[in-house]
């Protein structure tokens, strides 16, 4: 049986930071579900389909790589797709409480499913999609922080 585990948030955009985990993560589980989820409290950058379309192209190369989106309990996603592993990742920016108390609600909602936590890497601790956005939105340079894939998309965005 296949170790799978899904990997899910917003991705708005998808970063680097991002890209450590899943890559740390596929060294432990066969296969990761990304799941572009819906978060009610943000305004979305980019829509959800761009966003779905930068993650498969990005991943096209990887069929241990399945992207998806989701409207619902990540829970109930996880049940569905017989996945037992969350995985999350962590900053030393203060996502412990949080991360903590998400995991321990999942547990509860699902107690077949296990929360996995990386540790973000060294050099990429900082990053995050919003302050990405908030860069690049001012006219920085993202390229350093986001794949040449996602960096190319928001460039169109910016041109259109």
């Amino acid at each position: 049986m296949k170790k799978k585990a899904l990997y899910a948030g917003s991705f708005d955009p998808f970063t680097n930071g991002h890209l450590d985990i899943v890559n740390r993560a596929l060294s432990i589980f066969d296969e990761i579900y990304i799941v572009i989820a819906v978060s009610p409290s943000k305004k979305p950058f980019l829509e959800r389909s761009v966003r779905r379309e930068l993650l498969t192209e990005l991943f096209k190369g990887d069929p241990r790589v399945k992207v998806d989106t989701w409207d619902g309990l990540l829970v109930d996603y996880a049940r569905e797709n017989e996945i037992k592993s969350i995985v999350r990742g962590l900053r030393p920016t203060g996502d412990f409480e949080f991360e903590f108390q998400m995991a321990s609600m999942n547990r509860k909602l699902n107690p077949e499913c296990e929360t996995v936590f990386f540790a973000t890497g060294e050099k990429l601790y900082y990053i995050s999609s919003s302050l990405v956005k908030d860069v690049f939105t001012h006219g920085g340079d993202i390229s350093e922080f986001v794949p040449d894939i996602v960096r190319e998309e928001l460039l169109k965005k910016r041109r259109s």
